[in-house]
């Protein structure tokens, strides 16, 4: 059916037509339609999906004939580059089949159908009633995914062996005792929060979710392992390439972004070890990392680490609101959360609905820790709270009205968001926040990880060599060609978080390729665009008013990297 109007009225035609089709993504945007439902992820399902993305793209194409000798609207414009840019980048990767092998810890179906779970509404027997239906329609979730994973076989489309190996043990995490019914795992702990009139009826849904969760891992074992056992963890230059420009919104030069990221990587190093230098004296990052570990300030307990995140987030919105910023009411609130057992293990960041119904929410995985020292976490929660993702995704749902739903939701792109969220760390710096030796350790080492993910998740992927010239004191292995376990081995030697965390963070950047990438090109485009921005106004005799730019940036809705820096510099 075709989209008449506007680009915005196709964009959200395109937001209409996704809910109708994955009931996921309208809970997500706290929408009712199919609260109670799970979409169909079998090939039949994807298909679907991207016949209606050939069909906006079609209306989009007629749009311009139609927009007068003035050319369409400013907001319109960058609508409807976002639309086509994004449509595009999606249908390329669903044609080369990606839909059949999207395993991964983080970003895939599997993680999809639980994590949906967390975002429903509770609040009475009602809610809860939606939730069993929701829960007994598991199994058939999962097998309408494994569909997927087969015809991936039958077409030699796998996810790779340490990402496969990787899920099944996350599955296992998740499915408890819930394959011979004893008890229902993860399902059965989320499902006993339920109303006891609803207890008997909780319970057994639960006990369906995890025996499927469950075969799925045994299938998953038995027959996928095997066959992927045979492939690569590494997707090569095409397959790369073409991720790369899903996450990124541009197309990249790798060679240069590999050298840029060894640039960075040696500049960051620098200023690391003169920080370690003020946490203890003669000692090198590491050592002064564990210091900080063993002897720096620290916060006791889960529940203890929630609420203190909590209490950084809203003494960060008191200190930045009316100064750096102006934020709406229901932007000012935001939730520390506590991720489920068996996530990922990086922090991360779940949206507001479209009403705020739902605030936005911050996760914290403890990766079975009771203790949380407190220099890495100041910095990462000013990235997935205030300033970064909930000022910037919470305002676009606040401008909604104005822009449109596509923009403010399914068209984000990564690179975009999440260069944000590292720019708002390094906003944080320069405004005086992080001036505790311990905490700019913290931002330092999150830079410098970022860095690391630059140079490991393109050198992993295109088998690139490690140059002889790296920036610091101690070369890492030059002349060699990178594997996964030479990235493990780098990353761990320069970043001071978990082991657990690291082991995590290499099966991410395997089952997501160019997705690591994001962060640091996003902020290089976020800084870039902020020069251009102040010379023009220096150029044009105007003060630049940062606060000003800040927002008006942030108003402007999703954009890839090839459009953002030039709308940036506009400002």
């Amino acid at each position: 059916m075709a989209a008449a109007g506007t680009p915005r009225a196709i964009a959200d035609s395109y937001v209409d037509g996704v809910v109708a089709l994955d009931p996921l993504v309208a809970t997500a945007l706290g929408l009712p339609e199919g609260r109670d439902r799970l979409p169909d992820l079998s090939p039949a399902g994807s298909a679907a999906l991207a016949d209606l993305a050939r069909d906006r793209l079609a209306d989009l194409e007629a749009v311009p004939a139609a927009a007068g000798p003035d050319g369409l609207p400013a907001e319109e414009r960058r609508c409807a580059r976002l639309l086509r840019e994004r449509l595009t980048a999606g249908l390329a990767q669903y044609e080369a089949g990606e839909s059949l092998r999207a395993l991964g810890i983080l970003n895939s179906p599997v993680q999809a159908v639980r994590q949906i779970f967390l975002l429903m509404p509770l609040a009475g027997e009602e809610d809860w009633a939606v939730v069993a239906a929701r829960l007994r329609r598991v199994p058939e979730a999962y097998a309408s995914f494994r569909q997927s994973l087969e015809e991936g076989m039958a077409r030699g489309l796998l996810a790779g062996p340490r990402v496969t190996r990787a899920v099944i043990d996350q599955l296992g995490t998740w499915a408890g005792e819930g394959a011979d019914g004893d008890a229902a795992g993860w399902f059965g702990e989320f499902a006993a929060g339920g109303p006891q009139p609803l207890r008997a009826e909780l319970d057994g849904a639960a006990r369906l979710a995890a025996r499927a969760v469950a075969g799925l891992r045994a299938w998953l074992e038995q027959e996928y392992a095997p066959a992927a056992a045979a492939g690569s963890d590494a997707v090569g230059r095409e397959r790369y390439l073409r991720s790369a420009r899903y996450w990124t919104g541009a197309d990249l030069d790798p060679e240069e972004v590999y050298a840029w990221g060894w640039e960075e990587f040696g500049r960051v190093d620098a200023q690391l070890r003169e920080e370690a230098e003020r946490v203890l004296p003669g000692a090198g990052p590491r050592q002064a990392m564990h210091h900080l570990d063993e002897h720096g300030e620290a916060v006791e307990g889960v529940e203890a680490v929630r609420a203190w995140l909590q209490g950084l987030m809203e003494e960060t919105i008191a200190e930045l609101d009316g100064v750096h910023v102006d934020l709406a009411e229901p932007v000012r609130r935001v939730e520390a959360m506590i991720a489920p057992a068996g996530s990922a293990a990086a922090p991360y960041y779940t949206r507001p609905s479209l009403d705020f119904a739902r605030p936005g929410r911050t996760w914290l995985p403890t990766l079975g820790r009771t203790r949380f020292p407190v220099w890495d976490l100041v910095s990462t929660w000013y990235h997935e709270g205030v300033p970064g993702h909930h000022l910037q995704l919470a305002q676009w749902v606040y401008l909604a009205s104005r822009l449109s739903r596509y923009q403010v939701t399914l068209g984000n792109v990564s690179a975009n968001s999440e260069g944000w969220a590292l720019y708002a760390e390094r906003l944080m710096d320069e405004l005086g926040f992080l001036t505790d030796p311990g905490r700019r350790m913290g931002y330092l080492d999150a830079q410098q990880m970022r860095a690391v993910r630059v140079i490991i998740d393109i050198g992993m992927h295109l088998e690139l060599e490690i140059p002889a010239r790296q920036g610091t004191p101690d070369p890492f292995h030059p002349g060699q060609r990178w594997t996964p376990d030479l990235a493990r081995g780098f990353l761990g030697a320069h970043c001071g978080r978990p082991a657990a965390f690291l082991d995590s963070e290499i099966i991410r950047y395997l089952g997501m390729p160019g997705q690591a990438i994001s962060y640091k090109l996003g902020e290089r485009a976020w800084l870039a665009g902020r020069e251009a921005a102040r010379r023009a106004h220096a150029g044009g005799g105007r003060p630049f008013d940062l606060k000003a730019w800040h927002m008006a940036a942030l108003s402007l809705g999703s954009l890839g990297l090839d459009d953002l820096l030039e709308e940036l510099a506009v400002l």
